[in-house]
């Protein structure tokens, strides 16, 4: 038990979770295996995480009656995805614990909101614009130059922003977007993308995962594999950056920081995510606990796991594209030494849907990520 304003959260206790996506689905087998129930909320009838909970309620995230149902009786809950209105986090924070909290998620939720945020508290960020119109998308373009323009809300894995190289290409990419605030981000001259775990208690104790190194595609995460190989300065300085963006926003639970590192050497803040991360998956391979049982033992107040590296590994993403004339045969990917296949139960595949994962181990990270390519590889033959 740990002590004083945080008791632990006692095994046979009931864990709430607003989203049961793979994320959810993840975290939920990881809070099993510790002993709690579960219970999740999520517009999916058939989300990944409805096997693996005692109770799934089905309603809309603006519905804020459906997320006090579910926080009904539960000792924490916690979430897969941070784009849920504000009435609602508050109706479950009323009555019970909310980890991370409403605040917090608040300011992450939006990224106009968020790199605001990040800039009032002096961390380092590429230059940006926060536009309204079309004409202010226009004249960002024009002062920073080719850049990527980001719908404010909503929008990931690639989808909500338009890459432009000119003033009217960013004007015509407010245009299509239609979100009524965009971000607009100048192109960097990248290095490498990292990213860093934090995970964080009520207590204020806190650990951070090594960096991760990731490759995206169209913005989409490829591939990502731990140890990242930057310098041990580097991953000290990310690591650091990472802890001190947690505690300012007061996170309880997880919190993912994309980071870029430039050609000359600056480490810039990218994105924050308040949940599990897909950069992170190689967390059940490398270290001795992984990004979900991590987030269960910060939202009941229990030690923080090692985030230590034992072994090298690396993730490969499975999008629906995999399945255009039926599912792969995994048998394939099986067949290369240390590689498992993770699938997440969903129903329907679509393409650029995360409809699972590759991950293997090696003996370096070199030989990790080698094996889950070809896995991959395997699978597309």
């Amino acid at each position: 038990m740990s002590g004083g304003a945080h008791p632990a959260v006692p095994a046979g206790a009931t864990i709430g979770f607003l989203g049961g996506g793979q994320l959810g689905r993840m975290t939920a087998m990881a809070a099993r295996t510790l002993g709690y129930d579960v219970r999740v909320l999520d517009p999916e009838k058939d989300c990944p995480a409805r096997g693996v909970s005692s109770h799934t309620i089905t309603a809309a995230w603006s519905d804020a009656a459906a997320a006090a149902e579910l926080a009904q009786g539960c000792a924490a809950v916690t979430l897969e995805i941070e784009q849920i209105p504000r009435p609602s986090l508050e109706a479950v924070a009323r009555t019970a614990p909310l980890h991370p909290g409403v605040d917090a998620v608040f300011t992450v939720q939006e990224r106009a909101r968020q790199k605001q945020w990040l800039e009032r508290h002096h961390f380092p960020l590429g230059a940006f614009r926060v536009v309204t119109d079309a004409a202010g998308a226009e004249a960002a373009v024009a002062a920073l130059g080719p850049s990527i323009v980001k719908a404010a809300m909503g929008g990931y894995d690639g989808r909500g922003q338009v890459r432009v190289k000119t003033a009217a290409e960013g004007r015509a990419a407010f245009e299509q977007l239609k979100a009524p605030v965009c971000v607009v981000e100048a192109f960097l001259d990248l290095h490498t993308e990292i990213s860093v775990l934090v995970a964080r208690r009520a207590d204020g104790t806190s650990v951070a995962y090594p960096p991760s190194r990731n490759h995206h595609t169209q913005g989409v995460l490829t591939w990502a594999v731990t140890p990242s190989g930057v310098s041990a300065e580097m991953a000290d300085r990310a690591e650091s950056l990472a802890l001190r963006i947690a505690e300012a926003l007061g996170i309880v639970g997880l919190l993912a920081v994309e980071m870029f590192i430039l050609g000359d050497g600056q480490l810039l803040v990218n994105e924050l995510a308040p949940r599990p991360h897909n950069t992170y998956h190689h967390s059940e391979r490398a270290h001795p606990t992984s990004q979900f049982e991590q987030l269960v033992r910060a939202v009941c107040h229990l030690p923080l796991g090692s985030t230590e590296i034992v072994r090298p590994a690396a993730i490969h993403n499975l999008l629906g594209d995999l399945w255009d004339g039926g599912a792969p045969d995994v048998t394939k990917a099986l067949a290369i030494p240390g590689v498992r296949v993770h699938l997440y139960g969903k129903k329907e595949a679509r393409p650029g849907r995360k409809m699972g994962h590759l991950s293997a181990d090696g003996d370096t990270p070199e030989q990790a990520l080698e094996r889950v390519c070809a896995a991959y590889d395997a699978l597309t033959r």
